[in-house]
């Protein structure tokens, strides 16, 4: 099933044209890694799913995308994050406690109920591979955590308001090896719920977790397919020498 349609996409920062007539479909339950080098426009196409462009005063787009089949231009910027949630490669806990942090989302959403925080958090913070190491520590402050348990935290922040898509730009960027598998193990296990996009400058994560994976290369998708043939057959020459390192 068809999660995201883009259709003759195209994204300006002023004179910059930094995306450039993309065409693709995201699937439903599906890890799409996003490659390319840097200034290739990933993290443009990324923010754009969520309007977070929109911010940006001198951006200006045509195209189309649409989310369920519904224009996301159409859908109220509000609920587009609430479904469509957003993990940044810094981890930006908040200054509260590890509870807190979970359930921040939530009681923005107007939830008090302490009975339904405490099973949100605790479901939350299972996805994220997080809870056997902080159930006992929850009143403490999220800043005591170690880089790695802060960005499984911030995930968890992002599931708890129950998003049907979740975009990670580049999650392990700042990880230790073991930190950066512990959060590839939750996004395995998270495409069970939810469809997942991410954006890594690590060709190995996007060959490890993404079920199919895009190339873009100066604001162009220059090649879209399932993971394990864009790396062993790519059709086209600029994606294999991106992947055996050759540029970028």
């Amino acid at each position: 099933m068809v999660k995201f349609e883009i259709h003759d996409l195209n994204i300006w920062f002023g004179s910059v044209h930094a995306i450039k007539h993309i065409n693709m479909e995201i699937q439903s339950n599906e890890i799409l890694s996003v490659i390319g080098p840097a200034n290739s426009g990933k993290t443009t196409f990324l923010r754009m799913l969520n309007r977070l462009n929109d911010l940006n005063q001198n951006f200006k787009m045509n195209g189309e995308v649409r989310l369920d089949n519904e224009d996301i231009k159409n859908i109220d910027m509000e609920l587009l994050r609430k479904r469509v949630g957003m993990v940044f490669a810094l981890p930006l806990p908040l200054p509260l406690s590890i509870f807190d942090n979970v359930v921040y989302g939530l009681r923005m959403h107007g939830i008090k109920n302490k009975k339904v925080l405490e099973e949100r958090a605790e479901e939350s913070l299972k996805e994220a591979y997080l809870w056997e190491e902080v159930k006992d520590r929850l009143s403490e402050s999220a800043f005591k955590l170690s880089g790695g348990q802060q960005q499984r935290l911030c995930i968890a922040r992002t599931l708890a308001v129950e998003p049907e898509v979740i975009l990670f730009d580049e999650p392990c960027s700042g990880l230790d090896p073991i930190s950066t598998a512990k959060v590839e193990d939750a996004m395995v296990k998270l495409k069970e719920k939810y469809t997942l996009v991410l954006v890594t400058n690590n060709v190995k994560q996007a060959a490890r977790v993404g079920d199919r994976t895009a190339f873009f290369l100066s604001g162009e998708l220059i090649e879209l397919d399932k993971t394990d043939k864009i790396f062993t057959a790519p059709q086209d020459k600029r994606t294999d020498g991106y992947i055996r390192g050759k540029f970028g």
